[in-house]
């Protein structure tokens, strides 16, 4: 993630930590057994403070204090984190998934319950974010992040103030859009456009919210996750939808981006720090998890990667940067149609998976159609030459 303005207050939170501001947000235990060994932590790209650009390396001030490796690696979906949960083959200590999808791991057994002696600054958690649904009893998350899904528009490139995701399908920027490459977030666009639950059992909504999404393929000019970032921030693109708090990074790069939050209504989401079934080091996790929380290294993964804090330290903090921004906390947030993700069924997420295959194939065959008949004219074009030729050799015979 870009940050210009984060360097100078990472610098000043480095500087600020210290053995004994630390100590008092850690728990009250010996962790000295922990000395040497390693936890495996996945995590959404760009989503972290990592030391770049003079900003605090949360990861490695975690080593520092406690002599725990971190090996970190990231993940572009949370469809992508669940299928390679459920693929096996690797093991992570800490995850941090959206609202949904934790609903989901929680429902198939595939989180542990967190010991909460291990991180008691949950308590700097606000009420606002504790017993939600996907979580009603506090035992296996951790909110890290809230958070909404808007859209980012290029004001040299729109001649005019977006208000709605049905701009989206206009045809004026045809090749000029962007759109999520996660099938939840893309499906929930069409949605809301259509007045639908996001959250629908009924198929033909779905099916509905395809087809809407089909019409729209002709003008994509590419699905993209991390890599919005790039071509929002060189101008490569009109329109995209994403997160409140990535815009915010972009717009740091790009000052000539806008943001709104359309008329029809967004989603709403919490993303939170778990620890899957399967981990080897969980006690070392939850030491992670604690510290994640602590004031210091909260405020500069706040203020690294702009998206809103459900820490009720940071926005307490005058190192907080983004304390009381308009996009990430707005005023009128009751006035918002927001609705949250929740678990599919089987049979729903079946069939999304299914209709999402449908709209991104949709282009590629009328695309492999293109080429066909390109194919079959430039072979025709080649007999007729080769027949002319051969007539003319013909008739020089003659």
């Amino acid at each position: 993630m870009k940050k210009v303005f984060c360097a100078f207050i990472g610098f000043l939170t480095l500087l600020s930590i210290t053995a004994s501001s630390v100590l008092a947000e850690s728990a009250q235990k010996d962790y000295s057994h922990l000395n040497g060994t390693t936890i495996n932590v996945y995590n959404w790209g760009e989503y972290i403070s990592d030391g770049s650009e003079g900003s605090l390396d949360v990861n490695a001030e975690f080593t520092k204090k406690y002599g725990i490796t971190v090996n970190y690696t990231n993940y572009t979906s949370n469809e992508n984190l669940y299928n390679k949960l459920v693929g096996g083959g690797a093991n992570y200590d800490v995850i941090i998934p959206s609202d949904y999808t934790i609903d989901r791991l929680i429902q198939e057994e595939m989180l542990l319950p967190l010991d909460f002696s291990n991180i008691p600054n949950y308590s700097y958690i606000l009420d606002d974010y504790k017993n939600l649904y996907f979580d009603p009893e506090n035992k296996y998350s951790i909110p890290y992040t809230v958070g909404m899904v808007g859209l980012i528009y290029n004001t040299k490139m729109v001649d005019e103030e977006l208000t709605s995701w049905n701009d989206m399908w206009n045809e004026k920027y045809s090749k000029k859009i962007l759109m999520f490459d996660n099938p939840r977030d893309a499906f929930s666009i069409a949605q809301f456009i259509l007045g639908q639950d996001v959250n629908s059992k009924n198929s033909e909504d779905w099916e509905a919210a395809a087809e809407l999404l089909k019409k729209q393929k002709p003008l994509i000019s590419s699905y993209v996750m991390d890599e919005i970032f790039n071509k929002m921030e060189r101008g490569d693109a009109a329109i995209a939808p994403y997160y409140a708090g990535d815009f915010l990074s972009m717009v740091e790069v790009n000052p000539d981006l806008a943001f709104i939050y359309p008329k029809e209504g967004t989603n709403f989401f919490v993303d939170s720090m778990c620890i899957p079934k399967g981990a080897q080091n969980k006690e070392a996790a939850e030491l992670y998890i604690n510290f994640m929380l602590s004031t210091d290294i909260a405020v500069a993964n706040a203020n690294y990667i702009c998206y809103a804090s459900p820490n009720r330290t940071v926005l307490e903090s005058d190192d907080y940067e983004l304390k009381g921004n308009k996009i990430l906390y707005p005023s009128n947030l009751d006035s918002y149609n927001t609705q949250m993700f929740t678990k599919l069924d089987p049979d729903t997420q079946s069939l999304m998976a299914s209709l999402w295959n449908d709209v991104k194939i949709e282009g590629r065959k009328y695309y492999d159609v293109y080429i066909g008949l390109a194919v079959a004219s430039a072979a025709i074009l080649v007999l007729i030459v080769y027949s002319g030729i051969k007539k003319k050799r013909r008739a020089a015979d003659y």
